[in-house]
């Protein structure tokens, strides 16, 4: 069995780190949530969460607990096949009203949005990509008859 841990250095927390994301992420939507994502620089290698559900969403605090609840199991859970980068999660107040089958589902379905989109393109084809042609390559010199 595969442990699937959520430490400390997986979530964001500063708001620099925030400001970061919102300033110069990616954006996809859904009925449910709205993710930001930015991908990793070269030192990063892993999926990093942060997420927002505001008093707009819901007003008791009960719910939108279940809601953080939910977002954290689901990136949980996915974080080892994202790429690397971080990932924001902001719930809209529909999200309040669904259950947690359909929160999830929602979620997992970002993810995969964001996922795809994110990873770079495999080649395809069992040869590697030809070099580029440079000017100095005896093949490109015109040669004196």
């Amino acid at each position: 069995m595969r442990h699937h841990r959520f430490p400390r250095r997986a979530h964001l927390r500063a708001s620099a780190e925030f400001q970061a994301v919102f300033g110069g992420g990616t954006r996809f939507s859904g009925p449910l949530f709205r993710l930001q994502v930015l991908p990793a620089t070269q030192g990063e290698t892993t999926a990093r969460l942060g997420m927002t559900v505001s008093k707009r969403v819901d007003k008791r605090a009960v719910a939108r607990n279940r809601i953080r609840r939910q977002v954290r199991e689901a990136f949980r859970l996915q974080r080892h096949e994202l790429p690397p980068g971080d990932y924001v999660f902001m719930a809209k107040p529909e999200a309040s009203q669904v259950d947690n089958p359909g929160l999830r589902a929602a979620l997992l379905k970002l993810l995969g949005k964001a996922a795809m989109s994110l990873k770079p393109p495999v080649p395809t084809g069992t040869m590697p990509p030809a070099a580029p042609a440079s000017c100095n390559s005896p093949s490109s010199t015109p040669t004196a008859p």
